[in-house]
């Protein structure tokens, strides 16, 4: 699946299933709220803390709901989200071609 088709599967889920979007406010507050899940699980996996009875490992169920709400506001904001990436990758590729590759730390 292409990041336009990703945008356009979303958009026809909220429409025949979720009546409408949330507001753009709301959906900003509820990606928040994913963001944190998902820092729970990875806080947990990869980092000092252990899972609590009850908790699973669902690393990447998490990942999806961020994606999925990042389409939903994309979608709402009329952000194309697949000529974005393209231009955000060409500045990181101007402003950071010799950035990492000339840091002593990595």
């Amino acid at each position: 699946m292409t990041i336009k088709e990703a945008q356009e599967t979303v958009d026809h889920w909220i429409k025949e299933y979720g009546v409408r979007y949330f507001s753009e406010l709301t959906n900003m507050a509820v990606l928040t709220e994913e963001v944190g899940e998902l820092a729970r699980v990875i806080a947990r996996k990869y980092g000092d803390q252990s899972f609590k009875p009850g908790e699973k490992d669902n690393l990447g169920d998490e990942m999806a709901d961020v994606l999925w709400v990042l389409l939903c506001l994309a979608n709402q904001t009329g952000v194309d989200l697949t000529e974005e990436l393209k231009k955000n990758i060409e500045k990181k590729t101007q402003r950071d071609k010799t950035r990492h590759i000339n840091n002593d730390k990595l």
